[in-house]
Order: structure tokens, then C-alpha cells, then sequence
């Protein structure tokens, strides 16, 4: 094949086909890659010699070339995504700003969004308030007026220093992880420091629903039935919440970011833990009324099983808890367990016979945490509610029945001269929040059986 000319014209390709010998030598040998190579070299040889073929050629390469690095058409689409690259130019304070105002947590509404965009960092903005700082930084005092005037203007009584909604917002948003309640409630933005939030007063749904309406069968004609329902209203008041901390100055003045750290970490952590505490607990005298302390009235108790020992969980105990919820809040409500009850809940059985079986509530995936779940529900292990054997340690609950005012409004103040002796400055933060039960008891059901509620306790055992 080597030896063979290659025709680079129609008329030599016609003679080489049409010479016997040559013909065999192409067309009949027993090496299957010689016709292809064959004809391969004639095209290229036959391309080289015609440069208008040539120049086609390179002109169909060069524009689909150009499509593909314009990102046009299917190739060009595919090419544009493998040469894409993330951006990594660091994000501007604009940047910075605009994913703050773009949470759940931020209400543009609120008082503090007329001073967002006015300070960097958290940290900046307690170096403005702080009266000490303000002499070594130029423009600060104005600053700093400034925010009283809008604290006054909101709430002229608290004193304090408002703080950035944005700031308020990122506050809350990194203490939702942490949160049990909050992330559950119903959350009521409060313009004022109280708040009136209507609902229906029912105690049964027998003979009518929603505290009074009943629905008649009519026949055509005939004169219709007047039916109401019952309403009632739970206020929310503000109350009090304040974190506080000290943080020696020289860890101030040679670990910036490890403050701004404790501001943006501790402390959404230390005002979530408390929060919950009073959401959970509270006695509603100066803080709000818990959902699971037993002054709501809304409350059912389910009692232990006949001679069941103290400080067990029985299989039966979480049934019975189950079917004392409220049907459309079952697809919502949580279990919120003592720490102290998972021995019992992780090994309960069921008894069948003289025998059992085992009741799982942690499913294992081999890679993550376990899921821990009862009858489908979601299990939420934590310190705040009653220990194994008191009532309250084990509670199934529908927090969407749980109203949190929130004043949408916090303030802060930071000060050198309070420890002053101490070489600290001391930092405050306040908000005013406000939670109650909406439901405010239990409600008997069209057949006449248990009374049904949103909030289940474990009675003691």
C-alpha cells in the first residue's frame, strides 16, 4: 500500500480503479485497513491540492468554534459549562448586606431598618455606642446620637441603643438551629408593646365547631338558621429579655474578630436557650407562659398505666399520648423528650402475649446521626423540659398553636466605665418578645370520646 500511488485528481482515482492490479491491491487485500487508509490519504491529498476545499474546511472549523466559545447552540452549551469557573472575587459589603435582607428573620418593616447599611459589622456598632470609643473615632458621635433618636422614637421608656434590623435578623437566623420553639410557633410581628390576636373560644366540637357554628340540611325555601362562633382574644405584652457579657480589653483590642465571634455566636445561642426556657416553661408573670407548664389550661396529662414502675416509659404511654392529639395537628406536632428518657424510649417493647418485640425510634443511615422519630413524628431531645418521672418529661406537641409576639426591635448598649476597675467592657443586648398558648383548652370531640388538645404531657409516674 505504501508503494501505491495515491491519485489526487477524479481522473487518477479513475485509473486506479480501473487498473486490475492496483484494483487488487486495494480493493482485495486481505489487510482490512488498507482500502481505509487508502481512501483517507486521497481525501487529504485531494483537499491540499484544491484550496478553496481547504478554505472551507478551516472556515466551517474556525465558526464552529466561535459558537462554541460564545456558548451558542447544544456544544456551545455544554462547552460554556465546563469552562465555567466560581466566582471567587470576595464579596463586597453590598453583598454582605443584601444576604442579610434576604432572610425569613428580616422584617423591613421593622423600627431598626431605617439604620441598616449605617455600620460594618456587629462589632462596629458597639464601638459606636460606647461612649469611651467614640473620642478616638472620628464621625461616631453622630452616629451614635442617631441611634438613640430611633431607640427613643420606638420605645421611649427602654433607653438603649436600637439595633440594625439586619443585624437583629442575622441574630435570630443563627439562633434558629438552636432554637426548639421559635422555629415551630406561630411568630406575631408586634408594632406596639401589645398586641391583641383574635381566636375562637371552643371547648367542643359536639353539637357545633369553632365555639358555635353549626351547619343545617335545608330544604328549598325554608328560612335559615343563624350560627356564630365564639371569639375570644390572647394579648401579648412584650416582656424583657437581656444577654449580657464581659470581655477583657485586650482581648478586644488584639482579637477583633474573636469578639465579633462571641457577639455573633454566644450570644443568638444564650438568647435562644433562654427564649425557649420561658417558651417551654415560662410562668407568664414577667416572662411569657410556657406551653408545657401546667397553668395552660389547654393541657392534657395522660396518666401512667396500672402499676407502672417510677421512672419508666412504657410502649403504652406513647400511644396513649398519640391519641390524644388533636387529628389535623398530627401531621405537625413534635415530641420534645427529657435527655434522662432515652433509655426507656430506645428500648421499649411491645408486649404481645408472653412475649415482645423491641420499638425502634433511631433510624441509622450508616453515615449521618440517627433520625429519631415516634409513630412517624419527629423526636427533639432537650434539657428544658421536666426530668424522667415528672410530668412533662415526655411531650408530644403542635407548636403551630403556640403564638410568639415579637416586638421587632432590639437594643444594645456597651460600656468601659461600668467594670472599669476590671479592664472589661461589658456588653448588653435586650429584645422583647412575648409567647402564649392560642388554644386555650382542651376540646371535646363530635363522638363524645377523650378530650383532644394540641399540648400532651406524660403524667409522673
Amino acid at each position: 500500500m505504501s508503494r501505491t500511488i495515491v491519485p489526487t485528481s477524479s481522473e487518477e482515482l479513475a485509473e486506479c480503479i480501473t487498473d486490475k492490479v492496483k484494483r487488487n491491491e486495494i480493493w482485495n487485500n486481505e489487510d482490512p485497513t488498507v482500502l481505509p487508509e487508502f481512501l483517507t490519504k486521497y481525501a487529504a491529498a485531494h483537499n491540499k491540492a484544491d484550496v478553496n476545499v481547504e478554505r472551507q474546511v478551516s472556515e466551517q472549523v474556525e465558526r464552529v468554534l466561535a459558537q462554541m466559545l460564545r456558548g451558542e447552540g447544544e456544544d456551545g452549551a455544554k462547552f460554556k459549562a465546563v469552562l465555567k469557573r466560581p466566582d471567587m472575587r470576595p464579596a463586597t459589603v453590598a453583598d454582605v448586606r443584601a444576604s442579610r435582607q434576604t432572610g425569613a428573620m428580616y422584617a423591613p418593616d421593622a423600627a431598626g431598618a431605617k439604620l441598616d447599611g449605617k455600620f460594618r459589622t456587629v462589632l462596629d456598632f458597639m464601638d459606636v455606642i460606647n461612649a469611651k470609643r467614640d473620642s478616638v473615632s472620628e464621625g461616631n458621635d453622630v452616629r451614635r446620637r442617631e441611634v438613640r433618636n430611633a431607640m427613643s422614637s420606638t420605645d421611649p421608656g427602654s433607653g438603649g441603643f436600637l439595633v440594625p434590623e439586619e443585624f437583629r435578623a442575622e441574630l435570630l437566623r443563627e439562633s434558629l438551629e438552636t432554637s426548639v420553639v421559635r422555629p415551630l410557633a406561630r411568630v406575631i410581628p408586634m408594632s406596639t408593646l401589645r398586641a391583641a390576636i383574635p381566636m375562637v373560644d371552643a371547648t367542643t366540637n359536639n353539637g357545633s365547631v369553632y365555639g358555635g357554628i353549626i351547619a343545617y340540611w335545608t330544604e328549598e325555601g325554608a328560612a335559615l338558621t343563624v350560627s356564630q362562633p365564639s371569639f375570644s382574644r390572647v394579648v401579648l405584652e412584650a416582656k424583657k429579655l437581656t444577654a449580657y457579657t464581659e470581655v477583657p480589653n485586650e482581648l478586644r483590642e488584639d482579637s477583633s474578630p474573636s469578639v465579633e465571634a462571641i457577639l455573633r455566636g454566644m450570644f443568638p445561642e444564650a438568647i435562644a436557650f433562654f427564649e425557649d426556657i420561658a417558651f417551654l416553661m415560662g410562668t407568664g408573670v414577667g416572662e411569657p407562659l410556657g406551653a408545657l407548664n401546667t397553668l395552660n389550661n389547654a393541657i392534657i396529662a395522660v396518666t401512667k398505666e396500672t402499676g407502672q414502675p417510677a421512672s419508666t416509659v412504657a410502649w403504652e404511654n406513647i400511644v396513649n399520648m398519640y391519641s390524644r392529639m388533636l387529628p389535623s395537628a398530627l401531621n405537625r406536632a413534635v415530641w420534645i423528650v427529657s435527655p434522662d428518657t432515652l433509655p426507656q424510649l430506645m428500648t421499649t417493647a411491645l408486649t404481645v402475649g408472653v412475649g415482645g418485640a423491641p420499638i425502634g425510634m433511631a433510624n441509622f443511615d450508616g453515615q449521618n446521626s440517627p433520625s429519631l422519630s415516634l409513630l412517624g413524628r419527629p423526636v427533639i431531645i432537650s434539657e428544658k423540659v421536666n426530668s424522667l418521672t415528672n410530668q412533662g418529661d415526655v411531650n408530644f406537641v403542635d407548636f403551630g398553636h403556640y403564638l410568639i409576639g415579637d416586638r421587632m426591635a432590639m437594643s444594645a448598649e456597651s460600656s468601659t466605665e461600668f467594670k472599669f476597675g476590671n479592664d472589661v467592657t461589658s456588653y448588653r443586648f435586650i429584645e422583647r418578645v412575648d409567647g402564649r398558648p392560642w388554644t386555650q383548652s382542651a376540646i371535646t370531640p363530635k363522638n363524645g370520646g377523650n378530650t383532644l388538645s394540641p399540648f400532651i404531657q406524660l403524667g409522673a409516674r
